[in-house]
């Protein structure tokens, strides 16, 4: 109990403030628990990392069980554009970002594989809007990964500029070419 509580703290901080340079002592001030409580309940604080890590793709998994395959591919791909373009949600799509970008340059630790299970993950949302013929064609991979491509650029400039309509301009202009 104390464990889930003190992690959804650590949750809502790490959402304000990044996981990149987070430290212990900060933290554990803004929650209101001590770094040797969470070391003893997380193990370590790379324990910790990879529990925020979990926690944030539980939200991110959350959006893709909700999004109905049975509207197609066009549809849950603006599903999905909606909702990571939603500013309620940049904190998480912040940290989700800077969790992805430490997994590419840092593979092991707790970023260990972030980055290819998020694919992973996105990718199979994305092949369960296809017809079931076209999701083992190479054509089919082929268009979940540029869709996959288009969200994910879409957001990283859409984080950077804060431009909602021209990001949202741009993944309505890949669904209708």
């Amino acid at each position: 109990m104390r464990q889930r509580e003190l992690l959804e703290r650590a949750y809502e901080y790490a959402l304000e403030n990044g996981l990149s340079d987070l430290s212990l002592r900060p933290l554990a001030a803004a929650i209101g628990s001590s770094p040797r409580v969470l070391l003893y309940l997380f193990e370590s604080k790379e324990g910790l990392v990879r529990a925020l890590l979990d926690r944030a793709r539980t939200d991110e998994l959350e959006l893709l069980r909700r999004t109905s395959q049975d509207d197609g591919f066009a549809a849950v791909v603006r599903t999905t554009w909606a909702w990571l373009s939603a500013e309620s949600h940049r904190p998480l799509l912040a940290l989700w970002l800077q969790a992805y970008a430490r997994s590419l340059t840092e593979p092991t630790g707790p970023w260990a594989d972030f980055a290819q299970q998020t694919v992973q993950d996105w990718l199979a949302v994305l092949a369960a809007a296809q017809p079931r013929a076209r999701r083992a064609t190479a054509a089919g991979r082929a268009e979940r990964t540029l869709a996959l491509s288009v969200l994910r650029g879409a957001l990283m400039d859409l984080l950077a500029t804060g431009d909602t309509a021209r990001t949202t301009a741009a993944v309505e202009a890949y669904l209708n070419a």
